[in-house]
C-alpha cells in the first residue's frame, strides 16, 4: 500500500504503541461491566437476536481502525516525483593526433598497432559525454579528419574510418600533427584544452618542427598528452611491398623518440605514457579519462503529493459510523 510514499513525521509511529494499552483497557472494562447471574435453567426466558450483543465489539475495532488512520495521516505520508538536469559547467576540448604512417601496421598488439588503438580510443570517447572532440591524422604531413564536435557518433564513425593509405606522404611529422592539432583548438573558449598525440616513431619528416609546435601549444594554454606507442625491442613490421600490393612483415627494431615525447609533455604541462601492448594502451586511457575531469552540475527538482487527506476522511467515516451504530441498532447493549 505504501510503495514508494515516504513518511516525514516518522517519529508519529510510536502512537500506535497506544493501540495495545487501549485494548487491554477495553478488555479490562467489559469484564467489570459485564455482571454474572447464575440460573439454574433459563427455559422460561425468550431469547432473541443472540448474535448482536456479540457483535457489539464491532465498534471498539472500528474505534482502534480511525485511530490507526489518525495516526498515519499525522506521520504525512507523501510520495516524491524526482527528476534530474545535468549541465556542464566546464567542459573540456580534446583534438586525439594518431599516427598512421606503415609502421602503424606493425602486429605487436593485436590486431595490429593502429587497430588496437582504434578501439581502445572508441571507448574513451564514448566515457566522455560531456565534452568536444576532433581527430587529427598525420604521417609525412597532417591533416584535420574531424574537427572538433560534441557529437561522439560522428567523431566514432570517423575514427573506424581511419586506414593506413599510400596517399598521405610517408614518414611521421610529430611537429606537423601537433601544430595541426593546436590550430583546431587555438580558438576554443573551453575551460581546458587537451591534446592526445600518439606516435609509435621518431619525428623524421614535416616541415614544423615539434618544439616549435609545442611552445604553440603553451602560447594558446593546451595540455598536451603523448603516447609512444610499440613493444621494447623488435617488432613484426612491414618492410616492403608485395606484387600484389600486400604488405611484406619482416622484424624491425621498434624506435621511439621517447626524450622528445617526453619533452612535449613537460612543457605543455601534460604527460608521456608509453604503451607496449594492448592492455598498457587501454589503462593510458583509462587514466587520462581520470585526470581529465569535465565539470558538470545537476539540477534535481522534487514534486511531492501529500497522501494524508483520504485517510483522514476514512478515518471520520468510521468514527461516523461508530456513532451511528451505537446510537441505533447496539443502543440496547451498550
Amino acid at each position: 500500500m505504501f510503495e514508494g510514499i515516504e513518511f516525514l513525521n516518522k517519529e508519529v509511529f510510536w502512537l500506535f504503541l497506544l493501540l495495545p494499552l487501549a485494548i487491554v483497557w477495553y478488555i479490562f472494562k467489559q469484564n467489570k461491566q459485564n455482571a454474572e447471574l447464575k440460573m439454574s435453567s433459563i427455559k422460561g426466558f425468550k431469547v432473541t437476536n443472540s448474535w448482536l450483543p456479540k457483535l457489539r465489539h464491532l465498534l471498539f475495532g472500528l474505534r482502534l481502525l480511525a485511530l490507526g488512520l489518525l495516526i498515519t495521516a499525522l506521520a504525512r505520508p507523501r510520495t516524491v516525483d524526482v527528476s534530474s538536469r545535468t549541465k556542464t559547467t566546464k567542459g573540456i576540448d580534446i583534438v586525439m593526433a594518431i599516427d598512421v604512417s606503415a609502421s602503424m601496421l606493425a602486429k605487436d598488439l593485436k590486431p595490429n598497432r593502429l587497430e588496437a588503438l582504434k578501439e581502445v580510443a572508441a571507448d574513451f570517447i564514448k566515457e566522455r559525454p560531456n565534452d568536444r572532440i576532433g581527430l587529427v591524422e598525420y604521417a609525412g604531413e597532417s591533416f584535420t579528419r574531424t574537427p572538433i564536435t560534441s557529437d561522439k557518433g560522428i567523431v566514432i564513425r570517423s575514427l573506424n574510418d581511419i586506414k593506413y593509405n599510400n596517399i598521405i606522404e610517408g614518414g611521421t611529422a610529430i611537429g606537423m600533427g601537433l601544430a595541426t592539432s593546436v590550430n583546431r583548438l587555438k580558438d576554443s573558449k573551453a575551460k581546458s584544452k587537451v591534446i592526445i598525440l600518439l606516435t609509435d616513431g621518431v619525428n623524421n619528416s614535416g616541415f614544423i618542427d615539434p618544439k616549435i609546435a609545442s611552445e604553440m601549444a603553451v602560447e594558446f594554454g593546451i595540455k598536451t598528452y603523448t603516447i609512444g606507442l610499440g613493444s621494447n625491442g623488435m617488432a613484426l613490421s612491414p618492410i616492403g611491398i608485395l606484387p600484389n600490393g600486400s604488405f611484406q612483415y619482416g622484424r624491425v627494431q621498434v624506435e621511439i623518440d621517447e626524450a622528445l615525447l617526453e619533452e612535449i609533455a613537460t612543457v605543455t604541462g601534460g604527460k608521456y605514457f608509453r604503451a607496449t601492448d594492448n592492455q598498457k594502451l587501454e589503462e593510458i586511457y583509462k587514466e587520462i579519462n581520470k585526470l581529465e575531469k569535465t565539470d558538470v552540475e545537476e539540477f534535481k527538482f522534487y514534486n511531492y503529493e501529500e497522501k494524508y487527506r483520504p485517510l483522514l476522511l476514512l478515518a471520520g467515516m468510521l468514527l461516523l459510523l461508530e456513532i451511528l451504530l451505537r446510537s441505533t441498532l447496539f443502543k440496547s447493549f451498550i
